[in-house]
Parts: C-alpha cells; sequence; structure tokens
C-alpha cells in the first residue's frame, strides 16, 4: 500500500536501522535514483564520530520523498533493510503516545516490512518497529506508531489475537516507560499513604 503524505509532511525523510559504515554517498547513491536530494546527512556521536544508525534525507519536492517511501522503504543497504519514516518536526508528535501500538508474541521472522504491510491498511503510519538484539535477531515483540488516534483503535480492535505465521499475537495500546513509572509511583504513593495510618502514635 503506498505511503500517503501526513498533515505535516516535508520533502524530509528518517532512514533508520542503518549499518554503521553507511556514509552520505550511499545514501545519495541510493536515494537520488528516486529524485534529485538536497542533503543526506548521517546522524553521528559527537564524541566518536560513530554512526548512530540513523540518517536524514531531503530531497526537493515532496512527491520526490513520497516515492522513496513508497519504493526504496526496507531495502536493503550493507545488508540491512533500510527502516524509511517521515521526518518528524514537532518531538512532541512521538513522545506523546498518540497513535501508538505495541505487538507482542510475534515469528522470529516477521520483520518490520511485514508489520507495514500489514499494518499501513488502517491509516498512515509514522514509523514502524520490531524490536532486535545485539545479533539483529528479532526479540519477538515490535511498535506501529499512527498518525491519529482513531487509526490505532482501529488497528487494536480488528488484529488483537490475530494469526500472524500461524501464532497468536497480542495488541495493545503502547504505554511509554515514564507514564508506566508514573503510574507505579502513584501506586506506591496510595499504599505507603494507607501503610502509614496502620500506624498509632507513640
Amino acid at each position: 500500500m503506498a505511503a500517503m503524505l501526513p498533515s505535516y509532511a516535508t520533502a524530509s525523510l528518517y532512514v533508520g536501522d542503518l549499518h554503521p559504515d553507511v556514509s552520505e554517498t550511499n545514501l545519495f547513491d541510493r536515494f537520488s535514483t528516486v529524485g534529485p536530494l538536497v542533503s543526506a546527512r548521517v546522524c553521528r556521536d559527537s564524541a566518536t564520530v560513530r554512526s548512530l544508525g540513523y540518517a536524514y534525507v531531503n530531497f526537493r519536492s515532496r512527491a520526490d520523498a513520497k516515492r522513496a517511501m513508497d519504493t526504496l522503504n526496507f531495502d536493503v543497504l550493507m545488508g540491512r533493510p533500510m527502516r524509511i519514516m517521515w521526518s518528524q518536526r514537532d518531538p512532541s508528535q512521538r513522545r506523546s503516545g498518540v497513535g501508538n501500538i505495541f505487538i507482542k508474541n510475534l515469528e522470529r521472522n516477521i520483520g518490520p516490512k511485514t508489520i507495514y504491510e500489514t499494518y499501513s491498511n488502517f491509516g498512515n503510519i509514522l514509523s514502524c518497529k520490531v524490536a532486535v538484539d545485539q545479533c539483529n535477531v528479532s526479540k519477538g515483540y515490535g511498535f506501529v506508531h499512527f498518525e491519529t488516534e482513531e487509526s490505532a483503535q482501529k488497528a487494536i480492535t480488528q488484529t488483537n489475537g490475530m494469526l500472524m505465521n500461524d501464532k497468536k499475537v497480542y495488541v495493545g495500546k503502547f504505554v511509554a516507560q515514564a507514564q508506566r513509572g508514573r503510574h507505579v509511583g502513584e501506586s506506591t504513593l496510595r499504599f505507603k499513604n494507607v501503610h502509614a495510618k496502620n500506624f498509632k502514635d507513640c
């Protein structure tokens, strides 16, 4: 399914899951086959100058950026499939948790391309990822971030408990670690308050 232009779309793409040796030249060579580029930048550690595994590619036109999403997403570069998403200017949208779902109990051979193709039917996807270990082997769970909460809810309703490669998957709303910690902290505080009331004054 072709990627729709999200409401905030520019001509800038985020390219993740890159091999550490991928350079700007490699990105120019691959993405310029789609259309003229303004720039390509591999993000690096400021101290070691080592690649952080992701980059930003800027096209001259949004149409070319969209075509790159449609044709190059999950293409293999230096042995690793590239994960291409629209670059989000507002980090609060990524951190809010709105439109985020969590998928677990995945077969180890299910990668981000399969997840993307399955869930793009429910709405525009901002990002999609399957968690992997240091050997690039799936940990059996992944995440999909939709542009809208409505798309996320539809995906949860229609795919929670479905079979993927003959294995039932759990699909639910993603809860950020900070939110989970806050809930735990609130529960602990309530517990402490109740516990304190059980003591008599000396």
